[in-house]
């Protein structure tokens, strides 16, 4: 009876205390309960268990808290629901670097992700041609936030839906076995932050997703290096005429930006360096052929870099077809459709396509953009301080998310009204002065405008309806403000979608969640134009990264390795365009 009274002890408590419904009891061996156990165990949320004998057989005790029907719900013990709950979506750049730099234990995190690694993206092209293992570029997302003293939980499954009406993300398991049917569940969350990163864009062309490579994960790459083998083991076959193996050893590469050209650079190296070692009769047969449907690959960097990259690439005898759209792909040919040719369609015989055209939304995104009114968008507009526009608690960064810069001229009745401490309406230099960093911290196209027009201060943008005049009496009305600033907006950039941009996107959010707090009772960030007082942090500044487009030199690169965890590596020689590009931008000294 002893041990029947106990049982029923443990169901009644487990029926009325909600802080014990995920608490589990094995015992697989008999022993009596001590009283230094049952110091430790005895006294749970006021309940206390006398010494008992438990029997060999065991004893499991479970109890679940209520959730929506059919759909399991994550909770929080009694300590945790004290912390505001963070919800992170993805381990890419973004999502790792923000939970790399959260160091504020007043938050209970949880992440949710189908990949339970960190990947070092810039090196996926050389994972394909085997110069790096798969291994060396991952880094398991739990070792990275081991470390941390911040209490970070994370879930291997798929955002399927955002409900930011009832602050809910639904999502579903990526272990599709064994889970007896319970694959999907719910999170609750105080602040969502979406760095779910992008899909491949194949512009709806036909074939391409049947047909053609992709290279955004790991696993791609490695598909890609199987496909590579594949071909040439092929080709090396007695049976096929030599049309058929030129054909299958040509090998197309769509999209001349970063990721395209890498591939293309690399591919080349491991035919030129090793393949023809082992491949010896069908060496001469491999061609590469790059297609871009602008009019220079690498369009978003340096000129020289351009120039460089289509000059390295007809000396090595890589085929650079540019104003080459591509139109439709089978499993045999690409069908091209080339301006400057009548816009007619030819169709090129191939072995292997690597698509590489550019970043589109991923479905969940597009659903929570039409949920948020932000319709016909290639990805979902934030603010400068990456929040998530027509949503307080919801920030988004990385690929998935574009910033929604404003416009001075939207605001320029403001910010004169607000420069114009004296009501006078005219603005002196020294009114103009006082406000001037704050324009340029607000507004960072503003800063972009003077540094490009050489200007320093209210006297240079004044120039051309002043003339040469002294300063001190310099005065503005709100039309001659708006005259010397109308300019000013033609600045404005879009922010590339790279790694470098995402990773810090992701140490800038974490560093205001740091000081949430703190900067709610002292706001630190530019003046309201709009309103009154200052704003809570800083705005992102991405006026460094728009000057210094787009990776980086060796230094940098090593810096970042280390940062995620990973040991220095040599970089391959496929990577000496994108090294130049830091070069000529950067000062960028040393080499690979």
């Amino acid at each position: 009876m002893r041990s029947f009274s106990f049982y029923e002890r443990v169901s009644r408590a487990f029926h009325d205390r909600s802080s014990l419904s995920r608490l589990v009891v094995l015992f697989t061996v008999r022993c009596l309960l001590n009283p230094t156990f049952a110091k430790y165990v005895g006294n749970v949320d006021g309940f206390s268990f006398p010494d008992a004998d438990f029997g060999g057989g065991g004893l499991v005790v479970y109890s679940e808290s209520k959730s929506s029907p059919g759909v399991k719900s994550l909770g929080s013990s009694e300590d945790d629901n004290k912390k505001k709950r963070v919800l992170v979506l993805g381990t890419g750049w973004a999502g790792t670097s923000f939970l790399k730099n959260l160091n504020n234990s007043s938050y209970d995190v949880q992440v949710v992700s189908p990949r339970n690694y960190f990947a070092f993206t810039p090196l996926l092209p050389s994972v394909t041609c085997g110069t790096v293992e798969a291994r060396s570029i991952v880094e398991p997302i739990r070792n990275i936030v081991k470390k941390k003293n911040v209490d970070i939980h994370f879930s291997e499954a798929e955002c399927i839906r955002i409900d930011a009406e009832n602050k809910k993300v639904y999502c579903k398991s990526s272990q599709d076995t064994n889970l007896n049917g319970e694959e999907e569940f719910a999170v609750d969350y105080d602040y969502l932050v979406i760095a779910m990163g992008a899909r491949a864009n194949t512009f709806n062309t036909p074939g391409v997703v049947e047909n053609c490579h992709f290279l955004k994960e790991v696993e791609d790459a490695q598909r890609i290096r199987r496909s590579v083998i594949d071909c040439f083991e092929r080709a090396s076959l007695p049976t096929l005429t030599d049309e058929e193996r030129k054909r299958i050893l040509h090998f197309v590469v769509v999209g001349g930006g970063p990721t395209g050209v890498e591939f293309a650079a690399e591919l080349h190296d491991f035919v030129t360096e090793d393949l023809v070692k082992l491949y010896p009769t069908v060496k001469d047969l491999v061609k590469i052929t790059l297609l871009e449907a602008g009019d220079h690959i690498l369009n978003m960097f340096d000129k020289r870099i351009t120039a460089f990259a289509e000059e390295k690439f007809g000396r090595d005898g890589i085929d650079v077809k540019t104003g080459s759209m591509v139109v439709k792909v089978s499993d045999k040919e690409i069908s091209t459709k080339e301006r400057g040719n009548g816009n007619n369609i030819t169709s090129v015989p191939y072995g292997m396509v690597v698509w590489s055209t550019g970043i589109g939304t991923r479905p969940v995104v597009m659903d929570f953009m039409k949920q948020i009114g932000q319709t016909n968008r290639r990805a979902l507009a934030t603010d400068e301080w990456l929040r998530v526009e027509g949503c307080d608690n919801i920030y988004a960064l990385g690929d998935c998310a574009t910033i929604n810069q404003r416009k001075v001229m939207e605001d320029i009745s403001a910010i004169f009204s607000k420069a114009d401490k004296d009501n006078s309406g005219t603005l002196t230099f020294k009114e103009f002065q006082e406000v001037i960093g704050d324009i340029c911290e607000r507004y960072p196209q503003m800063e972009l405008y003077l540094k490009n027009k050489q200007m320093r201060d209210i006297v240079d943008l004044t120039k051309d309806s002043k003339g040469d005049v002294a300063k001190d009496s310099i005065e503005l009305d709100i039309e001659g403000f708006k005259s010397a600033l109308s300019q000013v907006d033609s600045q404005m950039k879009n922010l590339p979608a790279t790694a470098q941009v995402a990773a810090q996107q992701g140490a800038y959010l974490a560093s205001c969640f740091n000081r949430m707090e703190e900067c709610e009772q002292n706001p630190e960030g530019p003046l309201r134009f709009r309103g009154s007082g200052r704003h809570r942090f800083h705005p992102f500044s991405s006026t460094g990264i728009l000057d210094n487009l787009l990776h980086w030199g060796e230094s940098k690169q090593r810096h970042n390795f280390q940062e995620t965890g990973f040991p220095s590596v040599t970089a391959p020689s496929g990577c000496g365009i994108l090294y130049m590009q830091v070069s000529l931008s950067a000062g960028a000294q040393g080499h690979w």
